[in-house]
């Protein structure tokens, strides 16, 4: 479903996505001015690609430095059991910690790859030890402190 969607994507559903993924807040009127459409057909394109799931949302860029959220670590996890049921559990128990940004699932030689944002580095130690670690199936870590954001998003 996913690849049969995309390949019926025109250049035109592309170009509005990129107009859409650099400027969420653009109105209908400017969105069809930078297709090159009347908005009526922009509108309908827009719904169709959120109907299709091509466009999942909208959202706010957050400046975590400002809120205060500006240590990034990476965390491998390598997990004693791979299992679907360990999994499953896994990848539930970690969508559920707030500090867990994105969670991967890697064909590497661990099972996890982590992106998890806290204030500070004492913060990260408190969610590693008393959260991650105690994730069902757990049998490794391995931490990645980000010392910079050169590219977000």
């Amino acid at each position: 479903m996913k690849s049969s969607v995309a390949a019926h994507l025109d250049r035109i559903d592309r170009n509005i996505l990129a107009a859409l993924s650099a400027d969420g807040r653009l109105s209908m009127a400017e969105l069809a001015n930078r297709v090159g459409l009347t908005k009526t057909p922009v509108q309908a394109r827009v719904r169709r690609l959120e109907r299709d799931g091509i466009i999942r949302g909208y959202t706010a860029l957050i400046d975590h430095e400002r809120m205060g959220e500006g240590h990034v670590a990476f965390v491998q996890v390598t997990l004693s059991d791979t299992r679907s049921s360990a999994l499953s559990a896994f990848n539930e128990a970690a969508a559920a910690i707030p500090e867990v940004e994105q969670c991967h699932m890697i064909a590497a030689s661990f099972d996890y790859l982590l992106k998890v944002r806290t204030s500070d580095i004492a913060a990260y130690r408190r969610v590693l030890g008393e959260r991650i670690s105690s994730l069902p199936h757990v049998e490794h870590t391995s931490t990645f402190v980000a010392m910079e954001t050169v590219k977000d998003g």
